[in-house]
């Protein structure tokens, strides 16, 4: 590449606004946290003419002045749009966080975009390379979506991008190493004081030119004799790979038998095999010298998007069916079709209201229209199931702080749409005379529990509609009230996850909440069979409380809840009062005999009792069936159980042994191993949930961030009696 014009459509002041599909990029940037995702999208908004000379768009503000959040934490959590026009191209510049933690702004992007460049730092070591992006990469092949490879911080001393690339080759082109190769190679510039000498232009291997940055423009110049000879072996090298992955079955031929083919019939044939997804160039980027504007590589990058990656129409949509369920023809990529748009994003605008990113799949969205949103009811998480007509309000395009008006959105496009007062993540728009639902996208199951309460009273009234917002911005969020314990609880993906979640619970919406323990929840049951006399008998003057019953307790086997069982006989107790016998007894079991858990898996046997004729009351038999089973239970060892989960544990080969053994240390017990593919092991256990409460994090430091896992209840089991004392001791 290297040899289009050099024309750039700057998108300063106005909207960019596509007027077909075929002149649409959507490309997301993937990469470990400071590999300098967002530093490559200001390079890139820059070049193309959408940020001035200082790097500022004309409020001050950069791309990236987007949240609050995000500039005290100097990182990047959620998923930005930053739009640029190119060469008559509208280009969505997708902007990820690199934490795992963020990993479901991260699935938004993808869903959004319809190719992807990885972001790689020459900086970094080849481990933080392979164990920030190898599953991210993986799952983009498994649905074909073309993949790039942009190395960052060439200005480090210690770059090697030779020995770089040629990590990339081996973790991203295993099963082809030579369908990931360099486009270009760095030329340095003359040795500092250090002994470094910083990259100052980029030689194309196709196009056999010298692209010099070191002013800040691009300048053009044929390569000198030793240069050329520099190059010789990578560019053989690369054409050989281009040939291979062509679709033309008689170019290999003719190159082995000595045909010199020319450069255009090789970049046509680059560009189609990148847009497919067969092959991944690896390119160079870095930002503009002082009082340039165009920086190192971004003149490649954007022509590579632009003639390499697919347009909308290239990307086949997903599958559509009615909000009842019942399929539809698949959709294409139409401006005339049926209105379908998906919200990747939601926000929250402290001046407008709630704000959706949303991509347009078919159809054409258009301003203060009447539309349908229908949701995918993931009540698990908070998130209930509607079906629902709003009225839309404006369309922008966001660029940093600023909003821009939109005329329309076509289909393959992307804008932000006001007053979706329903809409959240992962929602659908479509027609309100033709309902549709579109099939969702996977989301990582959030699996650190946070545990919160509000701090005062003023709170407490705000802090129902606070989570409700949070859960509607965020899928990955899940929302739990535990009755048994009590407690409010946000399931997150990790520590970072949850700070942001507390952040915005505070600066966001108001509400100020304290983190408390979260508790697991515990049961108790009988060791073994006792008797209780519960008597609840007291005169003072007037009406009186008359009531005595005497149980019979014993275990039953797990799983079997609470038995009750009537065997008095000779009337001792009215029959009328046995129910309320019943009653006290399994309200008593809900409050605990022992640390205040529930009793479950018992029989209690009603034996005998005493009644009277004017002071026996449906009241205060309740009282003395749970005095019964209180003293049943001061006569026995009460055990106390707690939940055990089946977990599942995907690593590397490498770690699994690393892994087992930090299961054995929690009580676990492993009861198998399963091979889940090249290089991955899915290790099985049995572990008390008490002891996987921070699993989320921990497994992420044991298998150097390439573990994932799954939990589910397995079932209640006592736990062991050094345990039980100090629950029973903080109860």
């Amino acid at each position: 590449m290297g040899d289009k014009a050099n024309t750039a459509a700057g998108a300063a002041g106005r909207a960019l606004t596509a007027d077909r599909p075929t002149a649409v990029r959507n490309v997301v940037l993937v990469g470990h946290s400071g590999s300098g995702k967002t530093t490559l999208v200001e390079a890139l908004a820059q070049t193309a003419g959408a940020l001035n000379r200082a790097g500022r768009v004309e409020d001050g503000g950069t791309v990236s002045d987007y949240d609050e959040i995000e500039h005290r934490q100097h990182r990047s959590v959620q998923l930005s749009l930053v739009p640029v026009g190119w060469d008559g191209y509208k280009i969505n510049l997708l902007d990820t966080p690199g934490y795992a933690d963020f990993v479901g702004e991260l699935r938004a992007g993808l869903r959004a975009a319809d190719a992807a460049l990885f972001v790689v730092s020459a900086a970094q070591e080849a481990d933080a390379v392979a164990a920030s992006t190898r599953m991210i990469w993986e799952e983009c092949a498994a649905v074909g979506m073309p993949r790039a490879i942009v190395v960052t911080h060439l200005d480090t001393a210690r770059t090697d991008f030779g020995e770089l690339t040629e990590v990339c080759a081996s973790l991203f082109g295993r099963d082809d190493p030579d369908a990931v190769l360099p486009l270009y190679l760095p030329v340095r510039g003359e040795e500092g004081a250090d002994g470094h000498a910083p990259a100052t232009g980029l030689v194309g291997l196709l196009s056999e030119r010298i692209f010099d940055y070191s002013t800040g423009v691009r300048r053009e110049n044929p390569p000198d004799d030793a240069q050329r000879e520099l190059i010789a072996e990578a560019r053989a090298r690369l054409i050989e790979g281009i040939i291979a992955e062509s679709e033309d079955e008689t170019l290999m031929d003719r190159y082995l038998g000595g045909e010199s083919i020319d450069v255009k019939t090789l970049v046509d044939d680059l560009e189609k095999a990148v847009a497919r997804g067969a092959f991944h160039p690896v390119l160079a980027a870095a930002p503009a010298a002082d009082g340039g504007t165009q920086g190192l590589g971004t003149l490649e990058l954007l022509e590579l998007i632009t003639g390499g990656f697919p347009s909308p129409l290239e990307h086949e949509p997903p599958a559509v069916t009615t909000p009842d369920g019942q399929p539809r023809p698949p959709l294409t990529c139409d401006p005339d079709g049926p209105l379908v748009a998906e919200v990747v994003k939601t926000a929250a605008d402290p001046y407008v209201g709630r704000v959706s990113l949303v991509r347009v799949f078919s159809g054409t969205l258009r301003p203060d229209e009447t539309v349908h949103v229908s949701g995918h009811g993931l009540a698990d998480r908070g998130h209930e199931d509607h079906d629902v007509d709003e009225r839309i309000g404006g369309l922008t395009s966001p660029f940093g702080k600023q909003q821009r008006p939109m005329a329309h959105c076509i289909a393959g496009d992307l804008a932000c749409v006001a007053r979706l007062g329903r809409a959240e993540t992962g929602d659908t728009i479509s027609a309100k005379d033709d309902p549709l639902l579109m099939e969702p996208w996977s989301m990582p199951e959030p699996l650190l529990p946070l545990a919160v309460q509000a701090h005062g009273k003023a709170d407490e009234d705000r802090l129902s509609q606070g989570l409700s917002r949070l859960v509607a911005e965020d899928p990955t969020l899940r929302l739990e009230q535990n009755q048994d314990t009590r407690q409010v609880v946000l399931w997150c993906l990790g520590e970072a996850h949850q700070d942001v979640v507390l952040e915005r619970l505070r600066g966001r919406y108001g509400v100020q909440v304290d983190a408390v323990p979260y508790k697991v929840s515990l049961r108790e049951t009988f060791g073994g069979t006792s008797a209780g006399r519960g008597r609840h008998v007291k005169q003072s003057g007037g009406h009186g409380q008359y009531a005595i019953c005497e149980i019979e307790v014993e275990p039953l086997p797990p799983g079997s809840g609470i038995e009750f069982v009537d065997k008095v006989v000779g009337g001792a107790v009215p029959r009328q009062f046995i129910p309320s016998v019943e009653k006290g007894v399994r309200a008593q079991a809900a409050r605990g005999v022992a640390a205040g858990y529930p009793l479950v898996d018992i029989r209690v046997t009603l034996k005998d009792g005493k009644a009277h004729s004017v002071d026996s009351s449906d009241a205060a038999f309740q009282t003395a069936g749970a005095l019964a089973l209180r003293e049943a239970a001061a006569e026995v060892a009460v055990h106390l159980l707690e939940p055990v989960a089946e977990v599942q544990v995907l690593v590397p080969d490498e770690y699994v042994g690393p892994v087992m053994s930090d299961l054995s240390g929690r009580r676990g017990r492993v009861v198998g191993t399963d091979q889940a593919g090249p290089g991955r092991t899915v290790v099985r256990a049995e572990v008390p949930e008490i002891e996987i409460g921070r699993y989320a994090i921990d497994l992420r430091s044991v298998s150097h961030g390439t573990g994932r896992f799954d939990r589910a209840y397995a079932r209640h089991e006592p736990m062991p009696p050094h345990l039980a004392e100090k629950v029973r001791e903080q109860a």
